[in-house]
């Protein structure tokens, strides 16, 4: 999918700010009068929340995904809330379900926006397993399920940043990769974590294309001060529901203040190293930081991208950054 530079859209193209800005103070408007059915028969793939639910969003009802196994619903029971107003919260309009799962880059499905919800629908995500490996005291591979049992899921409402300029707003729910990471217990040699994503050419087509740019599997990795910091989160779901294959289920990284592709999805492998990674879009020269500012709690949801006009074409509601 080609994807514009700003100079290269044409004024005719770029929804004046006065509309889309009154398009958001309606969302925000009907939001606070609780026309949720209005709002969804307006505005499809946006869902808000059941009444006393406390998430901030949920899938639309039609748009509900099964769970990959009976356990997955047991866990789903108990989604700690984001807090109202602190540090992994923002008010910015969310991006429409819709656009989330059906407008994404997972390159082992195919290269356009629309490949991996078209050809990742009979992906299998359980049963899985991750490997936990390298410089620590608890070294082990285990089933997801297990994985999971002691990890206290929770919604935390970030914009994922693209490198191609979009951006969207997600409530995305998990726990956080410190607590992972912790359990693992580095030993002093571990200065790096490395991440894996599965290797299997027969789910992801992709992977067995000659034209492909990357070299399989796809690994990404993260300074250990990176990975310990409050924001860095490990998501199984986004907007109260079950991660959709098209968004790296069953397990994927989200690192907010860094672009999307450093937020590596379908992990089979975290390694505790003593030697960085050189991930696949670094080779490529590309910069992994949304900003130079310095990270600080709350920092995933400022505005220190600005955002432009949004398109009047294709998806509205995925904005394009300066």
């Amino acid at each position: 999918m080609l994807i514009k530079r700003a100079s290269d859209i044409k004024s005719s193209e770029i929804t004046p700010e006065s509309v889309y800005r009154s398009r958001r103070e309606f969302m925000k408007s009907a939001a606070a009068l609780g026309g949720a059915a209005g709002i969804s028969s307006l505005l499809p793939g946006l869902a808000m929340a059941a009444s006393g639910d406390g998430l901030r969003a949920r899938a639309p009802a039609n748009m509900q995904r099964s769970a990959p196994a009976a356990w997955w619903e047991d866990k789903f029971q108990n989604i700690e809330a984001a807090e109202r107003g602190g540090a992994f919260w923002t008010n910015e309009a969310l991006t429409p379900y819709q656009d989330v799962v059906t407008y994404n880059n997972f390159y082992e499905f195919g290269m356009d926006k629309g490949d991996p919800s078209r050809y990742a629908q009979e992906f299998e995500v359980d049963p899985w397993s991750i490997e936990i490996a390298g410089e620590c005291d608890n070294p082990a591979t285990y089933h997801l399920e297990d994985f999971l049992k002691p990890q206290q899921l929770e919604e935390r409402i970030y914009r994922l940043r693209c490198v191609e300029r979009w951006s969207m707003v997600i409530p995305w729910v998990g726990f956080p990769l410190a607590d992972l990471i912790k359990k693992a217990q580095p030993n002093s040699k571990a200065k790096y974590v490395a991440f894996e994503t599965l290797l299997d050419p027969d789910q992801m087509p992709a992977q067995n294309s000659r034209f492909a740019i990357i070299d399989w599997p796809y690994r990404e990795g993260l300074r250990m001060d990176e990975a310990m910091h409050p924001l860095a989160f490990l998501a199984v779901g986004l907007y109260g529901d079950y991660l959709p294959p098209q968004n790296g289920a069953p397990i994927r990284l989200v690192v907010p203040w860094k672009y999307g592709f450093k937020s590596i999805k379908s992990i089979v492998r975290i390694g505790l190293e003593y030697a960085s990674t050189a991930g696949v879009w670094l080779l490529r020269q590309c910069e992994p930081e949304c900003s130079p500012s310095a990270l600080a709690p709350g920092y995933g949801n400022a505005s220190a991208t600005n955002t432009v006009q949004l398109r009047a074409t294709g998806n509205p509601d995925v904005q394009w950054l300066r």
